[in-house]
């Protein structure tokens, strides 16, 4: 999520840097065509003027078109948790009694669901409100207690067994 913030800011701002050109362009062509500078001169600077508004216009549409296709995939989960509603919960409450089973601490398990979710050590620090150090130090003693090695192993012992075996028929 802060990866989408950061682009669309990062699109938002050259998207402004190229209306800020286009500007001074404008600007600038007027004082030149005024002054009676050379025609060359003044379609050297119509044509930057031209990529500028240019660059305006492409990076909007790729603006437009990121939105839209983060608000199809918002749409797209939202329509897979409605469905699979059940299993996640069993599959929440599954996770919920192994980490009891390992005594995990209430911080820990918070700090293994958010790994397990996928996030950085980094983000969960920010999510949670504390320096990525505690976190560190925090998955540490998750994976002592659960006799694992680390994130990877973590995630495989609650997806080894959701995960089918393979078909004899199909030979997959």
């Amino acid at each position: 999520m802060s990866n989408d913030l950061s682009l669309r800011a990062s699109v938002l701002a050259a998207i402004a840097l190229f209306g800020a050109v286009a500007v001074l362009i404008v600007v600038d062509l007027l004082t030149d065509y005024r002054e009676g500078v050379h025609w060359a001169h003044l379609a050297i600077e119509g044509a930057v003027l031209v990529a500028a508004v240019g660059g305006v216009l492409v990076l909007w549409r790729q603006l437009y078109q990121s939105r839209a296709d983060l608000a199809q995939a918002r749409v797209e989960a939202e329509r897979w948790r409605q469905e699979n509603r059940q299993l996640l919960a069993g599959l929440a409450s599954a996770i919920d009694g192994q980490f009891r089973r390992w005594r995990l601490t209430p911080a820990e398990s918070e700090v293994g669901l958010l790994l397990l979710k996928g996030l950085s050590h980094k983000e969960v620090a920010e999510v949670r409100r504390t320096s990525e150090r505690t976190i560190r130090e925090q998955a540490r003693s998750l994976y002592r207690k659960a006799g694992l090695s680390g994130r990877a192993s973590l995630s495989a012992f609650f997806l080894e067994d959701l995960l089918l075996p393979p078909d004899s028929d199909t030979g997959r």
